[in-house]
């Protein structure tokens, strides 16, 4: 259980600034360490130099959201011009020193026609950083404003806590009115607003698919639990949240997004052996139209799965697929 915001800010927002100071004080001496003594890679190097982007920018943005809280804005607009700047300071420091290279085929916006109309997005989740670098291009790229369904734990990072909390976001906790809350989300999306949500629950591992497969079948939905398994490179969508967010925003368009790149990097392990990256990260992202999307519940079900085995299509034919 979360502590509540009061408590969570009195003691993290002076935690991040504390250790912030800190990396900023060891920086000019463990950088150049860390480079001569490191090897070719300089694995420690490169993550010193981000964990340094990651705090001072983090810290400023925090600032910067305490500033509009003193002036009485704590509601402005303003705070996606903080979390973009934020997010695209990340990814530029990513690109720089992990070595991050992000390709992607497929377009969100369609035209003039298109560019006036509230996106629901639905994307993968796998790997460090996915949630990060979807909401930087939407916001960077497409100009548009990130409604986002995350997990509770998450308000624990004071930028997330502080910011999120007061623009139109969902935190989704074991128990909790996760579908009523993504259906009032969408209810009042707009022209430029892209609701983001990821079907799956969570981050992909062959376990947790297997888990999931599991309670489709104790569910009685073999149909579901049998197209499921068929995939071997995503967890079976929960389709709740996006028949929620469908009934709510039936002008909505949706956008799928598949990635590649970031999957085999689960534990830290995982991320320490591969800095820097060496290969691209791939997307591919499709858009549909809102009339085309079915119209009866059941039929929504079966269309979803029907873009997740497209996706699972799209990740194994551009890479082996995801080990049992």
């Amino acid at each position: 259980m979360l502590p509540p915001p009061f408590v969570r800010r009195l003691l993290l927002t002076p935690l991040l600034f504390v250790l912030t100071v800190l990396v900023v004080v060891v920086f000019p001496v463990a950088y150049p360490l860390a480079i001569v003594l490191g090897r070719d890679r300089r694995r420690v190097a490169r993550l010193l130099w981000f964990t340094l982007a990651w705090g001072t920018r983090e810290s400023v943005a925090v600032v910067e959201c305490g500033w509009l809280w003193c002036r009485r804005r704590a509601r402005d607009d303003r705070h996606y011009d903080i979390i973009r700047r934020y997010v695209a300071g990340l990814y530029a420091v990513a690109e720089r020193r992990l070595g991050l290279r992000v390709e992607i085929e497929g377009e969100t916006e369609t035209g003039t026609a298109g560019e006036d109309r509230p996106l629901i997005v639905l994307s993968r989740h796998a790997g460090p950083g996915d949630a990060l670098l979807l909401v930087h291009h939407l916001l960077a790229d497409y100009r548009r404003r990130p409604r986002v369904v995350m997990k509770a734990q998450l308000q624990l990072d004071p930028c997330i806590d502080i910011a999120a909390n007061r623009m139109p976001n969902v935190f989704v906790t074991p128990g909790g009115r996760a579908i009523d809350d993504i259906g009032r989300l969408a209810s009042g999306l707009g022209p430029r607003d892209a609701l983001v949500i990821f079907p799956e629950g969570g981050n992909f591992t062959p376990e947790r698919r297997r888990r999931a497969i599991r309670r489709l079948a104790r569910l009685r939905r073999a149909d579901e639990a049998e197209r499921a398994t068929r995939m071997r490179n995503l967890m079976p969508p929960r389709p709740g949240g996006v028949l929620a967010a469908l009934d709510s925003a039936p002008s909505a368009d949706v956008v799928f997004v598949a990635h590649i790149g970031l999957d085999h990097m689960t534990t830290a392990g995982d991320i320490w052996r591969r800095v820097p990256l060496t290969g691209v990260v791939h997307a591919h992202w499709w858009r549909i139209p809102a009339e085309d999307v079915p119209a009866d519940r059941d039929a929504r079900t079966d269309w979803l799965y029907t873009q997740w085995e497209r996706a699972d299509a799209w990740i194994t034919a551009n890479r082996a697929p995801a080990p049992e």
